[in-house]
């Protein structure tokens, strides 16, 4: 097998205190590896640049500002620069583990994949509700283990905040498309299609600290729930009765609170077991009350956002004809 040379590809937009956060892990990455950072500045009206400057003695780093086109193309702008033969795509929201290039390079040397992704977790520094956020994004009982369980292995669908690339399968799939969120899903698909395999390595996790507010994270689960009816249209192979869950949950919530009404509990008992069970999961994982509370809200915030965000999408997609930029330009660049 070819030597691997890392290029780490993080585009950033705004956000020079996660750029320093993020960087300064990197200060503490085990193992005597000769990498390079490449930084896109996605046109950003609050440069990381002072930032960056202040890494230049320390860490291999190569920074570069461009007009602001989106996650997805920074990142193919920051392939096409790289030095490296396989490209690690982080977002800047990230926090590095030291042990996490010893654990890629090892898994690569013992099997080679083109593609891989990683698990995120939550550091003991985050607050109560990056912690919340994180189970509802992470837990099984909430998505079934689809961004980084043990039973997803082969296949795997990576995502972009924890992403490993050959230059060999960007050259031939061309990277990352105009569509955000959704960007990375269809990436994958699409090396799926050219013959490339991706797979998960389970211990190479990062720190995924998701600074975002309720309503920010209400905003991101509905996207993502509108971009999966798309990626479905495009790649019909991936279509899955799972993807309805979100929005079966939703509805059967509301039903089952309508029912409590006359009397009709059955249903109500169901969800309060889950939710009861969620809860008890969440508070043995954080050890904290607070956290396991939050963690319910972020929950339902997650199905019902993403659930009406895959229903809107489906009905002006199957029902209506639309196409999808023109039903949905937000989610284009």
């Amino acid at each position: 097998m070819k030597a691997i040379n890392f290029s780490f590809i993080i585009p950033v937009y705004n956000r020079p205190n996660e750029i320093k956060e993020l960087l300064d892990s990197y200060l503490n990455v085990e193992g005597e590896y000769v990498y390079e950072i490449v930084i896109i500045e996605d046109g950003s009206t609050e440069t990381s640049e002072t930032v960056v400057k202040q890494f230049n003695n320390q860490l291999n780093i190569a920074y570069y500002f461009k007009p602001n086109s989106g996650p997805g193309d920074s990142r193919n702008y920051g392939m096409q620069k790289a030095k490296g033969n396989y490209f690690i795509i982080l977002d800047s929201d990230v926090l590095l583990p030291p042990h996490y290039l010893n654990e890629v390079q090892q898994f690569l040397e013992a099997s080679y994949y083109d593609c891989f992704g990683g698990p995120d977790a939550a550091h003991s520094s985050f607050s109560n509700l990056q912690k919340a956020i994180n189970f509802a994004m992470t837990s099984f009982i909430t998505t079934g283990g689809i961004r980084g369980g043990k039973q997803q292995v082969e296949n795997f669908q990576p995502r972009s905040f924890n992403m490993g690339l050959s230059k060999k399968a960007f050259q031939a799939s061309g990277g990352f498309g105009k569509i955000h969120p959704g960007e990375d899903p269809d990436l994958s698909l699409r090396l799926h299609q050219l013959g490339f395999k991706t797979t998960l390595i389970e211990s190479a996790f990062v720190y995924h600290k998701r600074r975002v507010s309720w309503s920010k994270f209400y905003k991101q689960v509905y996207k993502f729930g509108m971009v999966r009816p798309i990626l479905n249209q495009w790649h019909p192979d991936s279509k899955s009765i799972v993807y309805w869950f979100p929005t079966v949950f939703s509805l059967g919530c509301i039903v089952s609170i309508l029912l409590a009404i006359f009397q009709i509990n059955l249903l109500l008992y169901v969800y309060g077991f889950y939710f009861a069970l969620a809860f008890l999961i969440a508070l043995i994982t954080n050890r904290n009350l607070s956290v396991a509370l939050q963690a319910l809200f972020a929950i339902i915030i997650q199905f019902f956002g993403y659930g009406y965000g895959f229903l809107k999408s489906t009905f002006n997609l199957l029902i209506l004809g639309r196409d999808p930029k023109e039903a949905f330009p937000e989610l284009f660049f």
